[in-house]
C-alpha cells in the first residue's frame, strides 16, 4: 500500500513524509509541486531520512498543444519532471519505483481535434522516452475518465493508452490503472490482462467513484467502500497481471483534505484493508494489527 500525496493534499512534504512513516505505511506517491516548495535536493534527502519507498511523480504530460512555445515548453517541463522522478526514486527505499505519472492533458484552445490531440501526444512520448530510458524511469500514462476529454486527457480508455504504450520500450513506457477513471469501461477487464501480458503496468492507483458528483467533477474521488467501484474484481485482475508493485490511494475530496492528515492517512490504512483484497500478495511487511490506526 502507498498513501499518494494527494490525499493529504495540505499536507507539506515533511509533514506527509511523517504520517504515513508513523502509521506503518512503506510508500508515498509524491507530487511536483510540494516536492518544489522545499527544492528538489531537499525533497530527496526529506525521502531518504524517511525510509519509504516512492511508488511515483505525479505529474508530467499536457502536450497536446501544436508545435510553438507552448509545445517546447511543455516538453522542457517534462524532461525536468523525468530528472526529478530518477533523483526521488534513488532516495526512496529498496524498492522504490521510478514511475513519471503522464495526465495527456486536453484539446487546445478552439480546437475539436480530438484525434490531433492524440496523435500529438503520441509524438510528444517519442520525444521523450529515450530520455526516460537512459534516466531509468518509467512513463506512465494514466487514462482519464471521459468526462475530462476535453480539458485535461484526451486519453479516456486503457486501452487507448495501451494503443501508445506499446510502440515503445516496456522499460520505459507504461501505463497507470486508476480504478476511479477506468471502472465503467466494458472491457477494462480484458484491457488490464492485455496490459499484464506485455507487463505495461506501472502503477495501480485506487480510490471509490462516489455519487452524486460535486460540482467540480475534479473532487468527485471517494475513500475505498463510499462508492460504486468493485475493487475486489479490479483488484484480482490486476493481480492476475503479475503486477506486484505498491497500490497507491489517490484521493481528490475536499472533506478528506480538509480532515487531519494522520487521522486520514489511518482512516484510508482500513478501507484499503476491508475494500482491496489483494488475496496473496502481502501488504508490505508489517502487519496489519500493528498499523497505528
Amino acid at each position: 500500500m502507498s498513501i499518494n500525496q494527494a490525499t493529504v493534499k495540505y499536507a507539506d512534504l515533511p509533514t506527509a513524509l511523517d504520517v504515513v512513516s508513523a502509521a506503518g505505511v512503506q510508500s508515498i506517491g509524491l507530487w511536483r509541486e510540494p516536492v518544489a516548495e522545499v527544492g528538489l535536493q531537499q525533497a530527496a534527502a526529506l525521502v531518504a531520512d524517511s525510509g519509504l519507498r516512492v511508488s511515483s511523480l505525479c505529474r508530467g504530460g499536457f502536450f497536446t498543444a501544436v508545435e510553438g512555445p507552448e509545445r517546447r515548453a511543455s516538453i522542457d517541463e517534462n524532461r525536468r519532471a523525468i530528472h526529478e522522478t530518477a533523483t526521488l526514486a534513488a532516495a526512496g527505499a529498496d524498492g522504490s519505483a521510478a514511475v513519471l505519472v503522464l495526465v495527456a492533458g486536453g484539446l487546445p484552445a478552439g480546437s475539436t481535434d480530438l484525434r490531433g490531440a492524440r496523435e500529438r501526444m503520441r509524438d510528444a512520448i517519442a520525444e521523450l522516452e529515450p530520455e526516460a530510458r537512459a534516466s531509468g524511469v518509467t512513463l506512465a500514462l494514466e487514462p482519464l475518465h471521459p468526462m475530462y476529454a476535453a480539458d485535461r486527457a484526451v486519453l479516456s480508455t486503457l486501452g487507448q493508452a495501451l494503443d501508445i504504450a506499446d510502440q515503445f520500450p516496456v522499460e520505459s513506457v507504461g501505463v497507470v490503472v486508476d480504478t476511479f477513471h477506468i471502472w465503467w469501461d466494458p472491457q477494462v477487464l480484458e484491457q488490464i490482462a492485455r496490459a499484464g501480458a506485455s507487463g505495461r503496468i506501472a502503477s495501480y492507483q485506487v480510490c471509490d467513484w462516489v455519487t452524486p458528483l460535486p460540482q467540480d467533477v475534479l473532487l468527485a474521488r471517494g475513500m475505498m467502500g463510499d462508492g460504486h467501484i468493485d475493487f475486489a474484481a479490479l483488484t484480482r485482475a490486476v493481480n492476475d497481471a503479475g503486477y506486484r508493485g505498491d497500490v497507491e490511494v489517490e484521493i481528490f475530496n475536499q472533506a478528506i483534505w480538509d480532515a487531519d492528515p494522520a487521522s486520514v492517512v489511518a482512516r484510508t490504512v482500513r478501507a484499503f484493508a476491508d475494500h482491496v483484497p489483494l488475496g496473496d500478495v502481502p501488504l508490505g511487511d508489517v502487519p496489519l494489527g500493528d498499523v497505528a490506526l
